[in-house]
Parts: structure tokens; C-alpha cells; sequence
């Protein structure tokens, strides 16, 4: 295990000095963890909070607000860093270059042995997701609301993606550093068989994602899953994903 951590370590190392500075505003959100939302008033409150986090990341210098942010993402940090003792994990930093999500997922899908390091990239998670995406329309579609509303240009009845729009976002998702978000999540494991656990700052603490589509009464410390954190507060330009790798034991 060690010896695998070692080679992805330096495969982050290499992946870090190559990623140029984040040159756009990443247009996917991380859906509500309340899958009953309306998707419609999802994709609002999504673009809510996009703008809410933009805002701050460029309000001017106040030393009461800055305390505040400070304090929130301290608070977010505790909750995460307690779910991660509780499991004998460590948080691995992951680049935050749009990749996060993919990148997070290919670390642990390779510690898990799912995949070999050659492979665990960020490229190769993202063509999975959307391959998986593009491939079963009639799962994601409810949850891909037009990025027009449902008053805009071609947009079906309910508000959702065209069949171009939909063709679209998944090339998209494919080939740019445009953000993954819930829908990806859910792609991703089902394209591996795997259950993903999400930690997060507010609750629940863990969300979990199971191929299968079921929710609740996990034994989480007795089946092998792939688990990423999940930080609303850690960078000001929004969202970020990390892996969470078991802690090394000392040799």
C-alpha cells in the first residue's frame, strides 16, 4: 500500500505542475443532497450559491466578514477532519483545477486496485462519467435541468435539456474542466460498482451513493467504497473535492 501511495503521490506531484491557473468559471454545481427537491428549484438554488460564493470571493477586504469565512470554514474543516478519525482516514490534497471531483475519484478508485496508477488521471474518470451519462439519458435527464430555464430556446416542457443540450453537457463534461457535480458522482459509481461516500461539512456528515440507487443503513467500516470529501468553504471560488486515503501506519 505504501509503495502504491508513493506512486500516486508523485503522479499528483507531476499533474500540479502542469495545471495552469483555473481560467473560467466552472458552469456544474453540486446538487442538494435532498434528492426530493424539485430539479427545477435545484438547479436554482445551485445558481444561488454559485453567485453567493463569487460574491464573497470578491467582496471588499472586511475584517467582521473575513472572521466569519474564516470561522465557517474552520467549522467545515472540524466536521470533516472528525468523520475522517472515526474512520482512519486522511484528507489527501487533491489540485483544484475544475478536475477535483475526477481526480479524487481516480486516487481512490486506484487505491482500491480498481484501476492501475497508469490510469488513475482525471482524463479517464471524466470519459467514464459521461460515457455512463450519454449512455442512460433517461436517469440523468430529470436531474440536468436547460441551463435556459424551462422558458428557454428550445427547452422541453418541464424545463429539462434537449436532446442537443444533453449531447452537449456530456461532451462537456468529457473533454473540459467544467466542474462534476451529483450527477457525476452517481455515474461514476455505477460505471465502477462501487458505493461512493461523500463527507461533507453539514448533514448528514456522510452522503452516501450505491450503484444500486439505495440509501441508508450502511455498515460504512464493513464495505469497500470510494471516500472523497466535499469543501464549500475551502477556496473562494467555490466547491472542492478531495480523496481520503486510510491513514499510512507508521513502518
Amino acid at each position: 500500500m505504501d509503495e502504491l501511495l508513493a506512486q500516486l503521490d508523485s503522479r499528483d506531484e507531476t499533474v500540479q505542475a502542469e495545471s495552469a491557473a483555473i481560467h473560467e468559471i466552472k458552469h456544474n454545481e453540486h446538487a442538494d443532497a435532498n434528492g426530493k427537491q424539485d430539479p427545477k428549484n435545484r438547479f436554482k438554488a445551485r445558481q444561488a450559491r454559485k453567485a453567493a460564493a463569487l460574491a464573497e470571493s470578491y467582496a471588499p477586504s472586511n475584517p467582521e466578514e473575513q472572521a466569519r469565512l474564516q470561522r465557517e470554514a474552520d467549522e467545515e474543516n472540524d466536521a470533516i477532519l472528525k468523520v475522517c478519525t472515526d474512520f482512519s482516514l486522511e484528507v489527501h490534497q487533491i489540485n483544484p483545477d475544475g478536475h477535483c471531483l475526477f481526480s479524487a475519484v481516480a486516487d481512490q478508485l486506484c487505491l482500491l486496485g480498481l484501476i492501475p496508477p497508469s490510469e488513475a488521471t482525471y482524463t479517464n474518470a471524466r470519459k467514464a462519467a459521461a460515457k455512463f451519462i450519454h449512455s442512460h439519458p433517461e436517469d440523468f435527464l430529470p436531474f440536468l435541468p436547460s441551463s435556459l430555464g424551462e422558458d428557454g430556446d428550445g427547452a422541453l416542457d418541464a424545463g429539462f435539456m434537449t436532446p442537443e443540450q444533453f449531447d452537449s453537457y456530456c461532451t462537456s463534461m468529457r473533454d473540459t474542466a467544467v466542474w462534476g457535480g451529483e450527477p457525476e458522482i452517481v455515474a461514476l459509481s455505477r460505471a465502477f460498482h462501487i458505493p461512493i461516500h461523500v463527507v461533507q461539512g453539514g448533514m448528514p456528515p456522510i452522503v452516501v451513493h450505491h450503484p444500486s440507487g439505495e440509501q441508508g443503513g450502511q455498515d460504512f467500516a464493513s464495505e469497500s467504497a470510494i471516500w472523497i470529501s466535499y469543501h464549500r468553504k475551502l477556496y473562494g471560488l467555490g466547491e472542492h473535492y478531495n480523496s481520503l486515503r486510510p491513514i499510512r501506519k507508521p513502518a
